[in-house]
Order: C-alpha cells, then structure tokens, then sequence
C-alpha cells in the first residue's frame, strides 16, 4: 500500500506556486504601466528636430520637445512694453564636470624663510608685466564707441583670438560683474557692437531689466559659493549664487569676456571659477584687483596673503590664460596691505586672454 504524503507539503507546495504567479502578475503590471510612457517619450525625441551642432540656446528660447517650458517677463528700457526674459530657466547640466578640488596648489615661497619683502616683490613683478602681446586693445573700431570710460578695460582685438571674429559675427557673450558701478560704457560699447551683454548688479531694483536689445541687467550677486536656501529665502530684494551655478541656469555654455569690478570679492571668486573650472569656459578675464587689504574671507599675515595671490593668478597661467595689459591706478590710494609700501597702488586692472580659446 503507497504511502500517503502528508497534507502540509501540499500545502506549501501550492502556496509557493500562488506566491510565483502573483509575484509574476505584479511584474507584467508594472511593465505595462512604464512602457506606454517610455515609448511615447522616445516617439516625441525621434520627431524633434535634431539641433544644429554645437548651437547654443540663445536668450528667450523655448526648449522643442514634448514638455512645455513656463516664459516670464521682464521690464524693458520703456514703459509698457515687455519682453521674454533673457534667460529661461534650465535643467541642470549633467555635462559639467564636477571637481574635487578644495584648495589651489600654493606655490613655493620665494625666498628660503617666508618674508614679506620677497612674496610682495615676486608679485608685483608678476602683475606688472605682460605675458603676450596685443597690438589691438582699443575698442574705437566697435559702433557706439566713446572716449568716456573712467577706467582702462581692455580686451584684446588681434585677429589670431576669437573675440574680433566673434563680435564681427554678432555672436559674442559678455558678462560683466559689478557693485552699483555707474561706468557702463563699457557694456554699452559691447552691445551696441552686438555682443549679448548681461551686467549683474545687486543694487538695481528689478531682477531683470533690458536695455536695448542686446544688454539685460540682473539684481544678482556673483559669489564664490551658492547661498544656503533657508536664509536666501527670506532676501527678498537680492540674490548671491556663483558664476557657474548662473551659467547653468541662463543654458550658456561660453562666456567670451568677464568682467569684474567686485570690490575685493575677486580673489576668492577667481579662486572658485579655478577650483570648479568654470574658467576654461571664459574667453578673456578683465579683472580689477584691489591688494589694500587681503579680501573678503581671505586669512593669514601678510606673506601668506601674498602667496596666495601669487598662486592664483600662477593657476590661471597653467589654464593658458596670458597677462596682456595691466594698469596701475595712481588715482587711488598708494596702498599695499595697509602700508605705503613697495611703490603700490591699492588697485591694478589686469586683462588676460585664454590662448586655447575658440
């Protein structure tokens, strides 16, 4: 007489069974439930037309695609009209490389025991002479042009860099970073040479203003860090974010010139467009320096200062950026870290050009 199996693998049995064919019935659920979707976003891609090849989105562009793009509005230069705003806002790009990089590479000292005689002759020696040549820095060529600028902001124009092409073609970018400056003639050259121009500016009273049609001007503070979220929201009438955090957000992939009269800000903005390689996306640097004291956040005595200074802009070298112009300001305070000392001024305009810039 067969043995008889007992009731409860039976049991198991058909319990294992029911638990596989739910579990398979979930799966092919699921998959139905994504694949429409799926399906429908690659159709929409496949009908899209496809981009011109290293285009950028310009000012006021609406992205093509399945997804609607909200557009707001800004104030233009007259009363009652309104334009898109220059900048849409865009998805964050995933083609930045991310850095990790805290700190630049210091450079040696200058002489064998730190000294503060040394490292302040080293770098004024340094910002006091022109790497390379440029034999076309006069902006009177560009319509518009006037001799009213307050303060030298020299680009270069030879033909072996871009910048002179790009503002034949009408397809140069500046970005021009400021605190409550009144010297815009420079900007306005710029634009009215047909260069897209955006000047930024905490102190004006719109967020973003056109003026004309080639310049905008944004109540934006360029930092070297992003603000904390929580105390940015309770600003209501400014905004501080770093030059990469806005290259992202304006969909700009190139800047053909910077700009920056940041009183004192610039050594550790400079520091930042280095450590996250925003730099090597600028075409030309115009910077003002200010050496009268060290700089917002910037540490240490004296000789450590200087050091740091010198091997930011050493940093820049190695990017193949080129000291092409310099310019001491003998209207301002002959100042060098506090002291009338080393036959300083408090403040030099520098111009370098990226070599590799295309």
């Amino acid at each position: 007489m067969p043995k008889e199996r007992p009731l409860w693998r039976g049991a198991a049995f058909r319990l294992c069974l029911l638990s596989a064919a739910l579990f398979l019935c979930l799966q092919l659920g699921m998959r139905r439930s994504w694949c429409p979707e799926e399906k429908s976003r690659d159709a929409a891609a496949a009908r899209a037309p496809a981009p011109s090849r290293g285009a950028e989105q310009r000012p006021g562009a609406v992205a093509a695609g399945g997804g609607r793009r909200r557009v707001t509005y800004v104030r233009s230069g007259r009363r009652g009209s309104a334009a898109p705003a220059c900048c849409a806002p865009q998805p964050p790009d995933s083609r930045r490389r991310k850095t990790v990089r805290w700190h630049i590479e210091l450079q040696p000292w200058a002489s064998p025991t730190p000294s503060l005689n040394y490292e302040a002759s080293r770098f004024l020696k340094y910002i006091s002479t022109s790497q390379i040549s440029c034999e076309h820095m006069n902006l009177s060529s560009l319509k518009g042009y006037s001799e009213t600028t307050k303060k030298p902001w020299s680009v270069c124009l030879d033909e072996r860099f871009s910048l002179i092409h790009r503002i034949r073609s009408k397809k140069c970018r500046l970005y021009s970073l400021g605190l409550g400056n009144d010297d815009n003639q420079f900007e306005l050259s710029m634009a009215n040479s047909g260069c897209e121009v955006h000047r930024f500016d905490p102190s004006i009273k719109s967020a973003h203003i056109q003026q004309g049609r080639h310049l905008w001007h944004h109540r934006l503070s360029i930092d070297w860090r992003d603000p904390n979220p929580a105390i940015a929201a309770h600003k209501l009438h400014s905004n501080t974010k770093k030059l990469g955090t806005v290259l992202n957000e304006f969909g700009h992939q190139k800047i053909d010139v910077l700009k920056a009269d940041v009183e004192s800000a610039e050594w550790k903005i400079l520091e930042n467009l280095i450590l996250e390689d925003v730099v090597e996306q600028i075409g030309q640097l115009v910077f003002e320096v200010h050496i009268h004291w060290p700089g917002f956040e910037v540490s240490g005595n004296d000789s450590t200062v200087v050091r740091y200074w010198y091997s930011l802009l050493r940093e820049l070298e190695l990017k193949d950026f080129r000291l092409f112009h310099t310019y001491k300001d003998l209207s301002k305070p002959q100042m060098f870290l506090k002291k009338e000392a080393f036959n300083a001024s408090s403040c030099y305009t520098l111009s370098w050009v990226n070599t590799r810039w295309k």
